[in-house]
């Protein structure tokens, strides 16, 4: 079982970590998730373990990645969802959520990104957060204006080979600056 750093009314947020190949083949092992992800919509093994390391990586490096996500009630994997750097700008990331199917149109999505949003300003002090999605994935285009980001034009993302619409959403200070 793994052990939660944060958690939600029904979400708790762990850490990805050597060996979890097992979990990762899991999620993107499943192609329902890796169509709107990926060129030819599906993972090789190998991906999937380049794809797992790099979430490694970037904890390591930068104290973030795609967080795994488990349903309190039952420890079973949901998905997951957190934060990259945005490496165009400082003090910017980037958010992302990939979900297995079964949890889909449940709230999960909502309720993790609600999460997250709130650790990068928070915690995090971003100024501000960027998401992106697969053109032909109109719920997460919903879900991001629903979290109150702002559609800001069409972005070309390497891994589709597509132009994916893209959004932020600035920090709000309060207090006197």
């Amino acid at each position: 079982m793994k052990t939660y750093f944060a958690e939600t009314e029904r979400i708790g947020f762990s850490r990805w970590e050597d060996g979890d190949d097992p979990l990762a083949v899991q999620l993107w092992g499943e192609e329902d998730v890796t169509r709107f992800i990926c060129a030819d919509g599906k993972f090789s093994e190998q991906d999937i373990h380049k794809r797992l390391q790099v979430e490694i990586d970037n904890q390591k490096q930068f104290q973030v990645q795609y967080w795994p996500l488990f349903e309190m009630a039952t420890g079973e994997l949901i998905g997951c969802c957190g934060l990259r750097p945005f490496p165009e700008e400082q003090n910017a990331y980037e958010i992302g959520f990939h979900l297995r199917k079964e949890f889909w149109g449940r709230g999960y999505a909502f309720e993790a990104a609600s999460a997250v949003i709130q650790f990068g300003f928070d915690t995090l002090k971003a100024e501000t957060l960027y998401a992106g999605h697969h053109p032909h994935n109109a719920k997460s285009g919903k879900l991001l204006a629903r979290l109150g980001f702002d559609y800001i034009g069409d972005h070309f993302y390497v891994p589709t080979g597509l132009y994916h619409p893209s959004y932020k959403k600035l920090a709000i200070f309060s207090g006197i600056g």
